[in-house]
């Protein structure tokens, strides 16, 4: 009698195989990079203390059973941490005499190369003050970034080739957040979807659209895209309209009562498909074929480039995946109000001589909306807010068209970039130049600086200017002339005091912006730039360009400097919102995920940590 078929007996037929990067030599260089990068920032953070030792710059740390971890560093700006990855060494317990070693002149010696941090986890998880559930997820998401810190270094590319490429596909090679330890865990994608979707593997698709009837979707636009009829006339070709339609009027309903926007696959398959499936089932929603255009994704993986037509928008798509502090979704009123806080933004720039014509800054609006509400989850406060951000579009102003004859663009992230023959691609965009280092840096500061600091001074409004969402425009000789800047409705924030320049804020904007003291304001620009982008790039810039940490800050500070004497009517502005301060507050990031939010479901989003103050490196005493 035949044996009958077992439900398993497909799967165990596919081939199971490794991608090519996970092999020990791409794999161990990456670990031993990532470690020192995790001792870096935890000492940073204050989340690990390591013992200066006599002679040297060496440090150690004892671990949880006595063996002491010991390595080289360097110390930098805002009490920040450089780490030698090839000098960390593991002295292990002695079983026999206990103790590896007491802290002293050889504390550091003695021990074995060690470059694992996914071992320092467990060998250090009472030290990092780490409970079950988080060092369980905690390692889980270090070996997804792992992996992935492995894919980008089996596919990397010299800086001379970087310099080459455009704007989207540069995006494919950023390495992720450089404070942040866990930057590209991405919990939710498989290693299948990662491959796919994820901005390292730099794989163009075409998205499928779905259709949304307007008795759970609301639209938005700016004034020239009121209504999304004039949306749609610039994003969809004739045809692509009519088939949309067509789908709609077979099923007998009525193209006039719905809204078009796309959707992330994965988005549709994990999160759509399962809790929206009554809407589903009832013609509420309806998925439709792609529009045809390739679009690319970005470092923020839920972001697209249109690839196909580089003068449409870019979309901004939820995805209900964690990555780096927060789960990537949508929040239905924000993306309600985008397209007002873009109107009110793009507003204070057309308005202003300085912002419009001097700098010539670029703000890249989000300029159309579609928010979708879930018919449970967004009437409950006390649900995670994950699945109050489940489903929308957002449509963001593309850097196509706004860039002069022989102008390129690069996030700032891009800056931070080496290659893997250690050469950094600042100092491939400065030899390219033909300007010295110090006066390139110079140019570099007055095309970010002033922008940024006459919304805060002028205006009270700060944006986040981190390496992802400033961008550098450069002239045809690679050199910087001004700033483009997106991410409006996540990133801007105004001052909680009253200023004249707020009075005619509309109250939709008003309601959505998050205020802060002028304080904290200021922690904006420290954080998002000279901590979270600066910090990094000027022991890079002395050690390639020849300009010294000291001559770096020197340069950012004279261009603060010079920008105030610009405008001396707004004295008292540069005393509300001083970035001089001899300390400012330690932000910290690696500390929400080990101490303070974990991996626990919450019903708003987190945000960073604050913990002590460090030295302001712009200070003169």
């Amino acid at each position: 009698m035949p044996k009958p078929a077992v439900a398993h007996d497909f799967e165990d037929s596919l081939p199971l195989l490794a991608p090519p990067e996970l092999k020990p030599g791409t794999w161990d260089l990456a670990a031993r990079r990532l470690l020192a990068k995790m001792l870096g920032e935890f000492a940073y953070e204050e989340i690990i203390e390591p013992l200066p030792q006599p002679a040297g710059d060496r440090h150690t740390l004892r671990l949880d059973d006595g063996g002491i971890l010991s390595f080289r560093a360097e110390r930098g700006a805002y009490g920040s941490w450089r780490v030698n990855p090839d000098t960390i060494e593991l002295r292990e317990r002695d079983t026999d005499n206990g103790a590896a070693a007491e802290t002293g002149t050889d504390a550091g010696t003695g021990g074995r190369p060690f470059g694992d941090p996914l071992r320092f986890l467990v060998l250090a998880r009472r030290l990092l003050a780490l409970d079950g559930a988080t060092l369980g997820h905690l390692i889980r998401e270090l070996s997804a970034t792992l992996a992935a810190d492995a894919r980008l270094d089996h596919t990397a590319v010299s800086a001379a080739r970087l310099a080459d490429l455009g704007y989207a596909e540069l995006e494919g090679h950023q390495t992720g957040h450089p404070w942040l330890v866990l930057n590209k865990g991405r919990l939710g994608l498989s290693a299948t979807d990662t491959a796919r979707w994820a901005p390292e593997a730099r794989h163009p698709a075409a998205l499928p659209w779905i259709a949304v009837s307007t008795d759970i979707a609301g639209y938005r636009g700016v004034p020239l895209l009121a209504t999304p009829e004039r949306l749609y006339a610039r994003e969809l070709d004739v045809p692509t309209r009519e088939s949309f339609a067509a789908v709609l009027r077979a099923r007998g309903l009525d193209p006039a009562r719905y809204l078009y926007l796309p959707v992330h696959p994965w988005q549709w398959d994990e999160v759509v498909l399962p809790l929206f499936a009554p809407a589903v089932a009832q013609g509420t929603i309806v998925p439709l074929p792609t529009d045809g255009d390739v679009r690319l994704p970005q470092q923020s993986i839920r972001t697209f480039l249109n690839t196909s037509r580089p003068d449409r928008h870019t979309v901004k798509l939820p995805l209900a995946v964690l990555n780096t502090l927060v789960w990537r979704g949508l929040p239905t009123e924000r993306t309600l109000a985008a397209p007002a806080v873009t109107a009110w933004v793009h507003g204070l720039r057309d308005a202003d001589p300085f912002l419009r014509d001097e700098c010539g800054v670029i703000l890249l609006g989000e300029v159309a909306s579609v928010a979708v509400e879930h018919p449970l989850y967004d009437g409950l406060p006390e649900v995670p807010y994950q699945y109050k951000e489940l489903l929308g579009a957002i449509w963001r102003e593309p850097l196509t068209g706004r860039l002069a004859p022989g102008e390129r663009a690069r996030t700032l992230a891009s800056l931070l970039h080496t290659d893997p023959e250690g050469r950094a691609f600042t100092a491939e965009l400065v030899a390219r130049s033909g300007i010295p280092p110090a006066v390139w840096l110079r140019r570099l500061f007055a095309a970010m600086l002033p922008p940024l600091l006459h919304f805060l001074y002028r205006y009270g409004t700060v944006f986040s200017p981190h390496g992802e969402n400033a961008i550098v425009v450069f002239d045809d000789h690679d050199i910087p002339v001004r700033l483009a800047i997106k991410d409006f409705v996540d990133d801007v924030n105004v001052s909680a005091h009253p200023l004249p320049e707020h009075d005619t804020m509309p109250d939709d904007v008003r309601e959505v912006l998050l205020t802060e003291p002028p304080a904290f304001l200021t922690q904006f620009i420290h954080s998002g730039l000279f901590v979270g982008v600066f910090r990094y790039l000027a022991p890079l810039c002395e050690e390639q360009l020849g300009v010294s940490e000291n001559e770096f800050w020197s340069l950012v500070r004279a261009e603060i400097l010079r920008h105030q004497a610009r405008f001396p009517e707004l004295k008292d502005r540069y005393e509300i919102f001083d970035l001089l301060t001899p300390r400012i507050e330690r932000l910290c990031l690696n500390r929400n995920r080990l101490h303070l939010d974990g991996y626990r479901d919450r019903p708003d989003r987190p945000h960073a940590a604050v913990h002590g103050t460090v030295p302001n490196p712009l200070h003169l005493s």
